[in-house]
């Protein structure tokens, strides 16, 4: 999807940068597949829990088919559409039967395009079927991690999970993070990787669209006072001193590793690259 450059008319609107959104086809969503959003403002039972959120403009939150569960109806691709809640587009499908849903729309995907979820669907775009029945080196996304749960991996723009192989049940897949890790076989996937690529590309210029997204101004560590920050205090700029910068809270804010999901340690063959945690 093209990225547009905006004019300069003003100091904000100089460096900025838009989609055109011309690949989308319908504006309003299924209204039977939307649910108001509740704001919380980053808060739990009144207070901050997670920091820098507030505000922002109202959207409703789109119901997506995560499970790809309608097996052995065909669907047709009847409009692409915007979804305020994540980076990638999605497809709203009919099937045969009558049913809508909406799923995360592959690269290249176009209306009128049809696509099935079956554990003998062929490998096209947009089709999902187990990994047992998908060739080795093929690009997914959209991927469970345990069956029947629901498409966990490589959900958001561009992202694309390939598949290196299989053996005893399991499959290993190569995540866009450099993570190796494996899945059982029997864990559904759609074929093809999430559209929208460009979105990494996109520029808001201005604090005004990050405010438009929900996201409040974040204040440097080293502009607080000792008692708000571990890097605050001292006379003029200094230096964050100790064994290295630390969050809010004093703990390692770069190579600390964070993960500590010791019951599936022994999924991942190989950890994600240096500097990435």
């Amino acid at each position: 999807m093209p990225i547009r450059k905006f004019r300069p008319t003003s100091p904000g609107r100089r460096g900025a940068t838009g989609f055109t959104f011309q690949e989308l086809t319908k504006k309003a969503p299924e209204k039977s597949l939307t649910v108001s959003k509740s704001r919380t403002s980053g808060r739990s039972g009144g207070k901050i829990s997670v920091r820098h959120r507030g505000g922002g403009a109202k959207r409703l939150i789109r119901i997506i088919d995560f499970k790809r569960d309608k097996l052995g109806v065909p669907g047709k691709v009847t409009a692409v559409e915007y979804d305020p809640g994540r980076s990638a587009r999605i497809a709203l499908i009919a099937y045969a039967d009558g049913d809508k849903r909406y799923m995360l729309a592959p690269d290249g995907l176009k209306v009128g395009d049809t696509v099935l979820s079956a554990n003998d669907a062929p490998v096209a775009r947009g089709n999902s079927l187990p990994l047992a029945n998908i060739p080795t080196g093929t690009m997914v996304h959209c991927v469970e991690m345990s069956p029947g749960r629901g498409g966990q991996l490589g959900r958001s723009a561009g992202n694309g999970i390939q598949l290196m192989a299989k053996e005893n049940g399991y499959a290993l897949l190569r995540l866009p993070s450099g993570e190796m890790r494996r899945v059982p076989e029997g864990c559904r996937a759609t074929v093809g990787s999430v559209g929208n690529g460009e979105h990494q590309q996109m520029k808001l210029g201005k604090a005004g669209r990050a405010r438009h997204r929900g996201r409040r101004p974040e204040v440097r560590g080293s502009a607080m006072n000792p008692v708000d920050h571990p890097h605050g205090g001292g006379e003029g700029k200094t230096s964050v001193g100790m064994a290295g910068p630390k969050t809010s809270w004093g703990k390692p804010a770069l190579g600390y590793r964070t993960r500590s999901n010791k019951r599936t340690d022994k999924f991942v063959v190989r950890r994600r690259s240096q500097g990435r945690r």
